[in-house]
């Protein structure tokens, strides 16, 4: 059954989705990093080839919650997965539910499409949301390495010679 709390982002979430992403930020300790706008995620969610999705929730009318996705893709079973780019819900909601919804939810999307998977990555520090996977089945890919190209190196790779 699906939580109603739950539900897809529609335009009008987008300055509360935008104002909890720079929550998350803060509140994984990098501020200063996350330089998001309205419209950079309103093109992003809903401009002409959207490659990003997202799932709300919702107390009272207020998005107090939020799921951002895309799509990744395994070589080795043929199908797409989903990649939780951010999962964050407000800290005064928090305990309530609204983050095993918001994953219940897009755990109904990979079985209703036929995806094999759903990733994301939690920083080392943050026991919390760790032990909160953990509690639903999630393991930890310890022996994956995550590298990201991104700034110079990334413009410098990426330019013609």
């Amino acid at each position: 059954m699906t939580d109603p709390r739950i539900r897809p982002a529609t335009p009008d979430d987008v300055g509360a989705m935008v104002r909890l992403v720079h929550d998350l930020a803060a509140y994984e300790r990098a501020p200063e990093q996350c330089v998001l706008t309205e419209t950079m995620l309103h093109e992003r969610l809903f401009g002409e080839r959207p490659a990003l999705f997202a799932h709300v929730a919702e107390v009272d009318g207020a998005v107090v919650g939020l799921a951002v996705w895309f799509l990744n893709f395994s070589t080795w079973d043929g199908v797409h997965g989903i990649y939780l780019e951010d999962l964050f819900v407000d800290p005064a909601h928090r305990g309530t539910g609204l983050g095993h919804a918001l994953l219940t939810r897009l755990a109904q999307v990979c079985v209703e499409r036929g995806y094999s998977r759903m990733q994301w990555q939690v920083l080392d520090w943050n026991t919390p949301s760790i032990e909160f996977y953990e509690s639903l089945g999630a393991v930890d890919l310890a022996d994956w390495r995550t590298y990201r190209l991104a700034g110079e190196p990334l413009r410098a790779l990426g330019s013609p010679s």
